[in-house]
């Protein structure tokens, strides 16, 4: 039974005055005044039950913020294209996916690339590098592995024009905020880590050059593998005399702090980092890591201060295609491959190279 109930006066009980000389009612007014306020406060916490109700159901059902494929201004082109059209989601067929969020994967493969090198990417796509979006999604899907080209930016409007074009037409490329220059190359590496490592949850992050001939199934074979190490640095391994005259190509004007013999690191066409050593490197900052003359070097440098398991890998330096063989260059003549365009389409026509099957890891 309601606590008050709001009847014509007739109906109230009489009460009488302390005298008992005549029978007089006392006021309602007493018993009105709080069921006015209970009405006011009902009213109020009426008006907050809606507004809650309304605020619940606009929440549930306005869209999303789309994510933002970028670090900083460094921008991944694939996902931003499929973030773009509505007839495509990334990780699905016909729809069935979502566009993700820095996605995880097996592995991130950065192919470093610059300005002066479109021709060794058109042989690249002629090659085994997929030549559109959907067959990246594809290669993505099949392996675990995402490949982009990696470039830097230029000072040279015609330049940057002409990359636009490029990243247009294929979206294939993740752009860096660096300067794209042969001698700052330490540089756009660690920019490479940095963006890669924000735009991609990655078991391993690869960087490899535009003039290698790559195996992306047997390469994802390899970082499939069980390792005891989270901290792994996986190349072709080398050691060797510090370059200290200025005339020859390998100089190393930082030389002096080294010694006659150069330190264990990988040669710089290809290697891997585990996710571990990228968090790392991430987040460093950048003037707390020294840049000797030569990548490969530099990074190597870090490896030593980081105490990773250097994992020695000679798959990925093979100079000829084997059954076994990951990436195959010309080692020990050329850092890659000696005339790319035209060595990457000889290797891609030999059966041994582009069409040998992928052999289980034991027999690795």
């Amino acid at each position: 039974m309601p606590l008050f109930s709001h009847r014509p006066s007739s109906t109230l009980p009489d009460h009488y005055s302390k005298s008992g000389k005549s029978k007089k009612p006392l006021s309602v007014t007493s018993q009105s005044r709080p069921s006015l306020s209970i009405i006011v406060f009902s009213a109020v916490c009426f008006a907050f039950g809606i507004g809650g109700v309304l605020f619940a159901v606009t929440a549930r059902t306005r869209h999303k913020p789309l994510p933002v494929f970028r670090c900083g201004r460094s921008q991944d082109t694939f996902r931003s294209f499929y973030q773009s059209s509505s007839s495509r989601k990334l990780g699905g067929d016909g729809g069935g996916g979502a566009v993700i969020d820095r996605p995880k994967l097996l592995g991130f493969v950065g192919i470093q690339t610059g300005f002066s090198s479109g021709h060794r990417r058109a042989a690249l796509r002629s090659t085994w590098f997929p030549p559109d979006p959907d067959g990246l999604l594809r290669l993505e899907q099949a392996t675990g592995l995402a490949f982009r080209f990696v470039i830097g930016r230029s000072k040279d409007a015609k330049k940057m024009t002409d990359l636009e074009k490029e990243v247009e037409k294929y979206k294939d490329f993740m752009l860096i905020e660096v300067e794209e220059e042969y001698l700052k190359l330490p540089y756009k590496t660690l920019a490479y880590f940095k963006a890669a490592f924000e735009l991609f949850e990655a078991d391993y992050y690869v960087k490899a050059d535009d003039d290698i001939y790559l195996r992306p199934d047997r390469l994802a074979t390899l970082l499939a593998k069980e390792r005891t190490h989270s901290m792994t640095y996986i190349g072709c391994m080398k050691k060797g005399p510090v370059i200290t005259d200025p005339k020859l190509k390998w100089y190393e004007k930082s030389g002096h702090l080294i010694g006659n013999e150069y330190f264990l690191h990988a040669y710089g066409p290809i290697y891997v980092l585990s996710a571990e050593v990228v968090a790392s490197l991430a987040a460093a900052r950048n003037n707390s890591l020294r840049m000797f003359s030569n990548e490969d070097v530099s990074v190597g440098s870090w490896m030593l201060a980081m105490n990773v398991n250097h994992e020695d890998n000679r798959a990925i330096c093979d100079p000829r295609c084997t059954p076994t063989s990951i990436a195959v260059w010309d080692i020990p003549k050329c850092s890659g491959l000696c005339n790319p365009v035209l060595r990457l389409n000889e290797l891609h026509n030999i059966s041994m190279c582009s069409r040998s099957p992928t052999l289980p890891p034991d027999d690795r």
